[in-house]
């Protein structure tokens, strides 16, 4: 494995084309590692939160929303952003309550990872929620979803058909089968 000093990439300069209410994008000029010139677009996020909830009797709360970078309506674990300064933990529950109406007595961390390193810095956090509660969604004024409750079953048939596509998601899915084969439902 090459030492990764090797391979780091000097940035030399920096352009902000883009700095919106959730992103940032820049294009980085940067010297490679054999001393030739490249350029990097670079999407800055502030890191986001999804939750897989599960409920008592085995089923994962999903929602349904359309996507319009994908002009698709698919089917997702919740999530959302990270406000500045925000813990993981408390958008977690943030965005369980918001987006599903539920409540969670359990949370465990599950993984965090990098979405797209390719292009973008977003850091994403991932949570299993147990000894859900309902109660009344909080959508943001703009978001509009359809909340499911979905066994295994159901979820990988809406993988297999294309409904479920997301990697946070798919993540998830795997996640919760792994979760089931070893009797931790």
């Amino acid at each position: 494995m090459a030492d990764k000093d090797a391979l780091y990439e000097r940035t030399i300069a920096s352009e902000t084309i883009y700095d919106g209410r959730i992103i940032q994008v820049k294009v980085d000029q940067v010297v490679l590692p054999n001393g030739k010139t490249a350029k990097r677009e670079i999407v800055h996020h502030p890191g986001a939160v999804a939750v897989l909830p599960l409920t008592d009797d085995g089923k994962m709360i999903a929602v349904r929303q359309f996507r319009k970078p994908l002009e698709l309506t698919i089917v997702e674990i919740p999530a959302g952003k990270l406000e500045k300064g925000e813990d993981p933990l408390a958008c977690a529950k943030r965005e369980l309550e918001e987006e599903t109406g539920y409540h969670a007595e359990h949370f465990e961390h599950l993984s965090s990872f990098y979405t797209s390193p390719g292009f973008a810095d977003e850091l994403l956090h991932l949570y299993v929620a147990t000894g859900l509660k309902a109660g009344t969604t909080r959508l943001d004024e703009d978001e509009f979803v359809e909340v499911l409750a979905l066994t295994l079953e159901e979820a990988h048939e809406l993988h297999r058909t294309g409904k479920i596509r997301d990697a946070k998601t798919v993540l998830a899915l795997y996640a919760w089968e792994n979760r089931v084969l070893k009797g931790r439902g």
